[in-house]
């Protein structure tokens, strides 16, 4: 049986700080292709240290269209992704080239162990936070749209959420950075919501940041991240808020009358408040307590919906 050859792909801008790294990583990959989006750094410069097959694209503010790019630059049978802030363990390595020799599969999903802030988050929504990373060239081909789900054919699979077989990310490492990024991949969000027809909503612009808060501290358990998970839930919550912000800056700003907004905003308030104190009670109920206590607090959940 011939050898199942594979090819890295790292996608770049401005990473000087991290594709050494990265790229050290892939050194069991048969072939690495860098494509850079004009980075202004020098890092197409320590890439080329690592591979000849350096390309340069054109810098649209997100990476899903490089990456395909990048795939049709590769020329071996299975292709790897990786962004310049992850990282490769030997023994995620290791499994990667075992599943490579099985016929039966063609994409897999892999869990990232994403730190934050110096931390690694273990809720928050952000574990295992499976991505489609390795794959038979010509069964994934992402969609021209930020943070969209790739487009798959055939057979996939998803590894053990374990830590050896989970991508290394090292994500925000500074609030700055954080919010950086938000500017611009809301900007781009914003963009495509006003493509697809959406007129802001002021009820969206307050149930939507609301809703992603307590779906990160609450319904994904992000307070048991301790104060890194309050903080995350605030920081999305902020990014969520900021995508409604641009799409009402791009229709001019359009005021909304005190007599119609109010009343709307103290109804979201009242059942937002309801929601809170739901969530609030069930992790009450995961507390050590006893029996009696238990029956209580179900009982105030119960009556809070």
């Amino acid at each position: 049986m011939s050898k199942i050859r594979i090819s890295a792909i790292v996608n770049t801008r401005n990473e000087e700080k991290n594709i050494a790294d990265c790229l050290k990583s892939l050194q069991f990959a048969d072939e690495i292709v860098v494509v850079d989006m004009e980075s202004t750094d020098s890092t197409k410069e320590i890439a080329k240290k690592f591979t000849d097959k350096v390309f340069d694209t054109k810098m649209v503010g997100y990476v899903e269209p490089a990456r395909n790019f990048a795939i049709k630059k590769s020329q071996n049978d299975w292709i790897l992704i990786v962004d310049a802030d992850e990282r490769i363990p030997k023994t995620l390595a290791k499994k990667l080239i075992e599943i490579s020799q099985e016929k039966d599969v063609d994409f897999v999903r892999v869990p990232r162990k994403n730190l934050i802030f110096g931390q690694w988050i273990q809720h928050s929504r952000w574990w295992p936070d499976y991505n489609i990373r390795f794959f038979k060239k010509g069964s994934v081909e992402w969609q021209n749209e930020i943070h969209s789900i790739p487009i798959t054919s055939g057979t996939g699979v998803n590894l053990e959420p374990e830590l050896d077989y989970a991508l290394e990310h090292h994500h925000y490492n500074t609030i700055d950075e954080y919010f950086e990024r938000s500017l611009r991949y809301s900007s781009q969000q914003a963009k495509e919501l006003i493509s697809s027809g959406y007129k802001f909503d002021s009820k969206d612009f307050l149930t939507k940041p609301i809703g992603e808060f307590i779906s990160r501290f609450f319904a994904g358990e992000g307070y048991r991240d301790g104060l890194h998970g309050l903080v995350l839930a605030f920081l999305q919550m902020f990014s969520v808020m900021l995508i409604y912000l641009k799409v009402w800056q791009h229709e001019g700003h359009t005021p909304e009358k005190y007599g119609k907004f109010s009343p709307l905003w103290q109804k979201i308030f009242v059942e937002k408040a309801k929601e809170l104190k739901y969530w609030y009670i069930t992790t009450l109920l995961q507390l050590p307590t006893s029996k009696v206590k238990k029956i209580i607090l179900k009982l105030r959940r119960k009556l809070s919906k």
